[in-house]
């Protein structure tokens, strides 16, 4: 029998993911797609008469529901998600921007330390941080660096859409050895995830989000963070800042690392859920 309306939908979405996801999440999942598929904000969603759907929604809202119960990620079903007051495109060639993320965007804004003129963001995906930055900071000069040509696609389609002006290029930092004109600030949210730690992540994110974005081997877990960091003592200018969203099991072994490369004014934070997840250094 076809849905007829929001009540007869929350039930269905209940049903099908109520083993996969808590009921909190499954009762915020429901209002994000109502949202989506109804083309209203959270205001108009609540005014809304319950039997509302034409055949058109009941057939998307039935397929939502579906690809939800085969542990796909909500915001590759509906192709983008919000970031730091933007709304971004998303596909399976990039990684979900995070909370995480837009908390370590908000550091770099409001670091009155930190010269944001000249801004370079490494492992960029879909553009999330360096389109943040350049969306608060006009007048910065933005360059983002990715090996995906997938994720470089959508960065630049994310980029057209807001309007914003930031550079793009394909680059392998693993093998980049110096930058025709440094940077005042670098930032990077590089793969740090490592494969033993696979068993504690959700069906969500190991099925559907890219592997090359998000893993490291469990032998080099710092592989990314030494290539940037020894790359940074070239790229960046004097007193310039470096940032990076971390592995908050790797706090330690991160400040080593930026203390032997001669870095300075360290220093980690945690995320809301109390994470050691982001760290800053200063290029003396």
């Amino acid at each position: 029998m076809a849905l007829k309306g929001i009540q007869e939908f929350k039930a269905l979405l209940s049903d099908k993911l109520r083993n996969l996801y808590p009921k909190t999440e499954i009762m915020q999942l429901s209002k994000l797609i109502l949202q989506d598929v109804l083309k209203v904000n959270s205001t108009q969603l609540l005014l809304i008469q319950d039997e509302c759907f034409n055949k058109e929604q009941t057939d998307l809202l039935e397929q939502i529901a579906d690809r939800l119960a085969d542990s796909e990620p909500l915001q590759y079903i509906l192709g983008h998600t919000e970031f730091y007051d933007l709304d971004l495109k998303v596909a399976k060639g990039v990684l979900i921007p995070r909370p995480e993320t837009e908390e370590l965007v908000h550091w770099i804004l409001n670091d009155p330390q930190a010269d944001k003129s000249r801004i370079l963001d490494i492992g960029t995906g879909s553009g999330c941080i360096p389109l943040a930055l350049k969306n608060n900071l006009n007048h910065a000069q933005v360059e983002a660096w990715d090996i995906s040509d997938d994720a470089l696609s959508i960065a630049k389609d994310n980029a057209t859409r807001h309007g914003l002006e930031v550079t793009f290029k394909k680059v392998d930092v693993l093998q980049a050895i110096s930058v025709s004109t440094p940077f005042t600030c670098i930032v990077s949210n590089p793969p740090y995830v490592r494969n033993l730690e696979k068993e504690m992540m959700e069906a969500n994110v190991l099925q559907h989000e890219p592997h090359l974005a998000l893993f490291v081997e469990d032998d080099d877990p710092l592989v990314f963070y030494r290539a940037i960091a020894k790359l940074s003592l070239k790229a960046l200018t004097k007193n310039g800042s470096l940032f990076f969203e971390i592995n908050e099991y790797l706090e330690k072994e991160m400040k080593e690392l930026l203390e032997s490369l001669g870095y300075t004014n360290i220093e980690c934070r945690k995320d809301l859920q109390g994470k050691a997840r982001m760290m800053k250094a200063t290029l003396a």
